[in-house]
């Protein structure tokens, strides 16, 4: 019998995402005023599992460092980018710098973003815009963060503040490593991987929109009638939709009931009767997600129920991690 969930901690650390970060973040001295902002959990932990395409877009754009601090003024849906000291306009210099580096990032492959909060050039919300009476508003969003957001909008996107949020940061890995597998799955074996691979996240797809999961199954259900690329395009972009919803407690008890409907004839009284008390523990928010799903890893393999073992849901991110143990 084979013991293996899908991937082992080798097997994600060798199949590394490529994701997108702003370049103080991993410690190097690229802010304004010489310094960093070094995040140990991405650089010491994550990057584990991440493969880093770092961007500077001060920096990148010709700007010494150490330099004049810089703020966004004016409309917040079009502000300009101005030194706060002497009020020099930076605005056309970083539009242009931020166009042309998403264009250059087209061919990175990249699976996600993260930006560092509060940077008027890298900060993907609630950045200061000055008024014309000089009072700053949260309301703006970094000059090159807005437009790689327009420019990649199905990539998932997190700052290093919002990462914080165990819910946030769990939703936002679990996404980079969805995108992943799906991008693997259909680069080369076309629409019989496609159908591989709803299969094997459909559970997972469950958790986050249920609605979603349903019509991407009837998209993969019709897929031969369909022009290859359009349903790869309709298809993924469903994915990241769905994906975006974060899951619920319900939805996962829902889908860990749903699994349960697999050991009809395999479990004992005993058995069914432990993992029905846990469920309800999850649901009472007493215990974390990582509690019964690890219970039901135990019967995947216990029993060696194989629809089961494929599901990526089990499995979704590396244990390491810790993503599931949270209340």
């Amino acid at each position: 019998m084979e013991d293996k969930i899908r991937k082992s901690d080798d097997e994600w650390q060798q199949e590394k995402p490529r994701v997108g970060i702003s370049t103080c973040l991993l410690g190097e001295n690229v802010r304004y005023d010489g310094q960093h902002k070094h995040d140990r959990f991405l650089t010491g932990t994550l990057g584990k599992y991440f493969e880093w395409v770092p961007v500077c877009p001060e920096v990148e754009c010709g700007l010494p460092t150490p330099r004049e601090a810089m703020r966004l003024v004016g409309d917040p849906e079009a502000p300009r980018l101005v030194t706060a000291r002497t009020e020099k306009d930076m605005t056309e210099r970083m539009k242009n710098f931020s166009q042309k580096r998403v264009k250059e990032l087209e061919d990175e492959n990249l699976c996600g973003f993260i930006f560092k909060s509060g940077s008027p050039s890298s900060g993907m919300e609630r950045i200061k815009v000055y008024d014309e009476n000089g009072v700053p508003n949260k309301v703006g969003v970094g000059m090159f963060a807005r437009e790689f957001m327009d420019h990649f909008p199905l990539l998932p996107v997190e700052d290093d503040g919002r990462l914080h949020d165990p819910h946030l940061r769990e939703n936002f890995i679990e996404n980079i490593f969805c995108l992943k597998d799906y991008r693997d799955a259909v680069a080369n074996d076309g629409i019989g991987a496609l159908v591989e691979f709803h299969g094997t996240h459909k559970l997972q797809l469950m958790a986050h929109d249920p609605q979603r999961q349903q019509q991407m199954g009837r998209l993969v259900a019709d897929a031969s009638k369909m022009e290859r690329d359009a349903l790869f395009d309709q298809y993924e972009e469903l994915l990241v939709e769905a994906m975006r919803e974060m899951p619920r407690i319900g939805r996962h008890a829902n889908v860990l009931t749903h699994m349960l409907g697999y050991f009809k004839e395999e479990l004992t009284s005993d058995e069914k009767q432990e993992l029905l008390e846990v469920l309800d523990q999850y649901r009472d928010e007493l215990v974390p997600l990582i509690v019964p799903v690890t219970l039901m890893q135990h019967y995947v393999r216990k029993y060696d129920e194989p629809y089961l073992k494929r599901q990526s849901y089990l499995n979704p991110h590396p244990t390491e991690l810790k993503l599931r143990n949270h209340a």
